[in-house]
């Protein structure tokens, strides 16, 4: 397993330089003056080439992505255009909002996922397994923002169950923040689920009908006992992988259910950053999602390592 975990993490960093890379050359590529977007109505020719000599945008290319790098590796991402906060500082503050609304979506994905993908496979073929079917399609085919605004507009404005803006800190009340994540989960994990239920239904289907099935079957195990100890146990090796495949869904898919349900997170301002050019917080927030992803990735190859010993490194 160490030899796995040394493995992915080696094949993370040139992924980060690489990716890296991209975004600052994107940023660069912009057409448009940061100081420009940063002086507002105040933007003159010589107020604009002032600001940008201060923030070092007159120099070449190159130097500034030395640079960069040099910063990045030293563990300064440098300072925002717009607040002049440190990056790293701006987004650490919004990052609970997003990971709090992740992580709603991977438990609703999760939970209605393989439970109507374990119904579905029970029994393949089946009024529930035809029901789960069209289910998953419209799950699929709907987008996320769709969904949020349906549910917001359904139970937030017309029921008035639940605050039209949603968040609320840990910190500052657990129960309001459970409460206020209720619909933006929802919205955010319905597609995910509607896959992760076909990976699962599949996955049960391929499971139920192997040799060992009827082993057990015949040596009088209990049918709950195949399904939830064998089964599922061993249907849950793609379900992994499918989770990981979800999982980046959900990161992308978040940023726009956070501006539906007014979540200050880690989305929003990089939205904001990238209409108002400030470049430091846009390629800081590509990294820091990045590094999210990678160790997400790595903790899911770990736990298919766990359920299936073959997948280890020898």
């Amino acid at each position: 397993m160490g030899k796995l975990i040394g493995y992915r993490l080696a094949i993370a960093l040139p992924q980060l330089a690489l990716l890296s890379l991209v975004v600052f050359s994107l940023t660069y590529l912009i057409p448009g003056s940061p100081a420009a977007a940063v002086l507002g109505v105040q933007a003159t020719p010589d107020r604009i080439a002032e600001v940008e000599a201060q923030l070092g945008l007159d120099r070449p290319f190159m130097v500034r992505l030395v640079e960069w790098y040099g910063n990045v590796f030293a563990g300064d991402f440098g300072n925002s255009y717009v607040s002049g906060r440190p990056v790293m500082d701006l987004l650490l503050e919004k990052m609970p909002a997003t990971l709090s609304l992740v992580f709603g979506g991977v438990v609703v994905a999760l939970v209605l996922g393989i439970g109507l993908g374990t119904l579905a496979g029970i029994r393949p073929g089946g009024v529930a397994d035809r029901v789960i079917a069209a289910a998953t399609s419209v799950g699929l085919a709907v987008p996320q923002f769709w969904i949020g605004l349906v549910l917001t507009l359904v139970f937030a404005v017309n029921l008035g169950w639940v605050p039209v803006i949603a968040y609320t800190p840990i910190s500052q009340d657990p129960l309001a923040w459970l409460h206020g994540l209720i619909l933006p989960s929802l919205a955010l994990g319905v597609s995910a689920a509607a896959l992760i239920a076909r990976q699962t239904r599949a996955a049960m289907v391929e499971a139920l009908a192997s040799r060992y099935v009827d082993t057990l079957t015949a040596a009088g195990v209990s049918p709950q006992r195949v399904i939830v100890r064998y089964g599922l146990k061993n249907a849950m090796v793609p379900v992994l992988a499918a989770t990981g495949i979800t999982f980046s869904i959900m990161i992308g898919a978040s940023f726009v259910v956070e501006k539906v349900f007014g979540f200050p997170g880690v989305g929003s301002a990089m939205l904001t950053s990238v209409i108002g050019k400030d470049f430091p917080v846009v390629q800081a927030g590509v990294l820091l999602i990045a590094c999210l992803v990678i160790t997400i990735n790595l903790l899911i190859d770990v736990g298919y390592g766990l359920l299936n010993p073959k997948a280890r490194p020898q």
